[in-house]
């Protein structure tokens, strides 16, 4: 947010770390509790940047992000006007061959919209019903994730997109798998995986370095065709997407275009298991 001094600044620090404190959820009605979140303490309404502070949230300051974009979540964490309202939202922007690894929500059902661009999707449920579900979305074009559900967004673009997503829970959490699942002991993962003369305790250390931020970039195919580059290599013209390692590229997927990105570059189905 911005301020117009830095003792304003200073004291609308201050009035939230106290209203962060107030047990919210506590308030016997939803009246009782807005009056101590936007009160000032003598049963007046607050104003002007210290109301807006308050009951705006402003999606434009996005944060740095990672090479594969960036997003914002509004929930009770940031944003305590929400508090026992069983909603939170998020708008992301993911940049061209952009990958949102894969990941759950354990307390919300998501509804995924596509604001700008296009974008990828994979989803797969419990073990009952675990086949990969594939969608592909274009501007105001949505999907939903059920709670609990793994899934994943990708864009397979040389164009930057922008999605919504609405979640029916102000707590709605998020446990990106891979890097949950490489937190385990090494000889669990090792047994897990089946792999031992491929990642074991000797080399898991190595593995868990190559874990992608929640945006990581996209494949080999992708990058070709937007003319963008991989780690280590020349940085690109925007310098802000890179790839996913070299092992967890994908291959075989047919020579790409090396042309202007006319047509979204081929993106193999195979890379799509995880995000």
């Amino acid at each position: 947010m911005f301020f117009r001094s830095t003792t304003l600044a200073a004291a609308l620090s201050c009035m939230l770390s106290v209203r962060a404190a107030v047990p919210l959820k506590s308030a016997p009605s939803v009246d009782d509790r807005l009056k101590l979140l936007l009160g000032d303490g003598s049963g007046n309404l607050l104003t002007g940047d210290a109301l807006r502070q308050l009951t705006v949230f402003d999606f434009n300051n996005q944060p740095a992000g990672s090479n594969g974009g960036s997003i914002l979540l509004a929930t009770i964490d940031n944003f305590p006007i929400l508090t026992d309202l069983g909603i939170s939202g998020a708008i992301s922007i993911v940049e061209p061959c952009g990958l949102n690894i894969p990941h759950l929500h354990p307390r919300a059902d998501e509804f995924f919209t596509v604001i700008e661009g296009q974008l990828e999707t994979g989803l797969v449920q419990e073990n009952g019903f675990n086949t990969l579900i594939q969608t592909e979305l274009g501007k105001y074009q949505a999907t939903v994730f059920p709670a609990g559900s793994l899934h994943y967004q990708t864009n397979p673009t040389c164009s930057p997109a922008v999605f919504v997503a609405s979640l029916n829970s102000e707590d709605p959490g998020r446990s990106d798998i891979v890097t949950s699942y490489w937190m385990l002991p090494a000889d669990v993962v090792d047994a897990a995986l089946g792999f031992p003369e491929t990642i074991g305790a000797g080399n898991i250390d190595a593995w868990r370095a190559h874990i992608p931020a929640n945006l990581a970039a996209g494949v080999d195919t992708c990058l070709q065709a937007c003319g963008l580059s991989r780690p280590g290599s020349s940085a690109s013209a925007s310098g802000t997407v890179s790839s996913l390692p070299a092992s967890s590229s994908a291959a075989g997927s047919g020579p790409a275009s090396t042309s202007a990105c006319a047509t979204a570059p081929a993106w193999p189905s195979q890379t799509l298991s995880s995000f």
